[in-house]
């Protein structure tokens, strides 16, 4: 009756509910409403290829809400130099946007390491209480610990 793509999807949204991970959950309704009408032969392709994307640029506006909402101003921007603890802040950010570049190439690349990040993730928040920034940057730091392995070997 069911094929193995919905029991999986039923299963990681059950995880998905244990961990209380409400991105995962609305995530696997989502496809599970896709498959139950009958849309996924057009919209899973779709999704696969666009859907990072979009996900980076709904990231993009809520990083530069604050900046459009006048929480951030051209005063914070010349204080972030002031302290090494904002050029620390600074440094990491521009680190962590350099391991999402490679998460974007890996996932796009390799997109069945969804699963074994989405699943790294949610045993993070469920047995140490992490938090879910999602797959993009362990797949980021993935890729950069792939790319250091191979020139190791």
């Amino acid at each position: 009756m069911f094929s193995e793509s919905f029991l999986f999807l039923f299963l990681l949204l059950v995880i998905g509910f244990i961990a209380k991970n409400s991105s995962l959950m609305i995530s696997i309704a989502v496809l599970i409403l896709l498959k139950i009408s009958g849309l996924e032969a057009k919209s899973f392709s779709f999704l696969q290829t666009k859907g990072i994307n979009w996900g980076v640029t709904i990231i993009t506006i809520a990083v530069l809400a604050p900046i459009a909402s006048g929480q951030i101003g051209f005063k914070d921007l010349t204080g972030a130099f002031k302290s090494p603890i904002a050029w620390i802040a600074l440094i990491s950010g521009m680190l962590v946007a350099l391991l999402a570049k490679g998460g974007v190439t890996l996932l796009a690349n390799d997109p069945q390491i969804t699963t074994a990040l989405v699943l790294g993730t949610i045993l993070s928040v469920s047995i140490f209480r992490g938090v879910a920034v999602g797959p993009l940057i362990g797949a980021g730091i993935a890729y950069t610990a792939m790319k250091i392995f191979n020139f190791f070997t």
